[in-house]
């Protein structure tokens, strides 16, 4: 199975759900059924920090640049919206991690605004001026 993870692992991955289904621990490749796992879980984590970081980004360019908000940002807000929370209805578990999370991933949201929007990060709020409600909320814009 080792060598099939290397060559074809859409395969592998058949060929392990097959043998687990089967009963045959004997097959199972478990350094990498352990290794994809464990990947799994990482990737759900950074889906969720990537989705909250742009949300937080645009309610920032949403309440500091009034004069160029579009329906394109509000789309935005409500796609990463959607994404977090699809993703805590999903894995209940994630709310803990998300909520220990926020503030650095606001953190990282304030320097891709200024980044975006050439305002210099020091205008922007030091701590989120958005609850963890207030951003999830669909309704709700700065």
């Amino acid at each position: 199975m080792q060598v099939l993870y290397d060559q074809d692992f859409n395969l592998w991955l058949a060929e392990t759900v097959r043998s687990l289904k089967e009963g045959k621990l004997s097959e199972i490749d478990y350094g990498n059924l352990i290794e994809e796992l464990e990947t799994m879980g990482r990737s759900e984590k950074n889906a969720l920090k990537s989705n909250l970081k742009i949300l937080l980004m645009h309610l920032l360019k949403y309440q500091f640049q009034p004069e160029k908000r579009t329906n394109s940002w509000r789309y935005t807000i409500t796609e990463h919206r959607q994404r977090i929370l699809d993703s805590l209805e999903i894995s209940p578990s994630l709310k803990g991690f998300f909520e220990q999370e926020f503030e650095r991933c606001y953190q990282n949201a304030r320097r891709l605004a200024a980044d975006e929007t050439g305002i210099s990060i020091g205008n922007f709020p030091k701590i989120s001026p958005f609850t963890i409600p207030e951003s999830l909320d669909l309704d709700y814009l700065p």
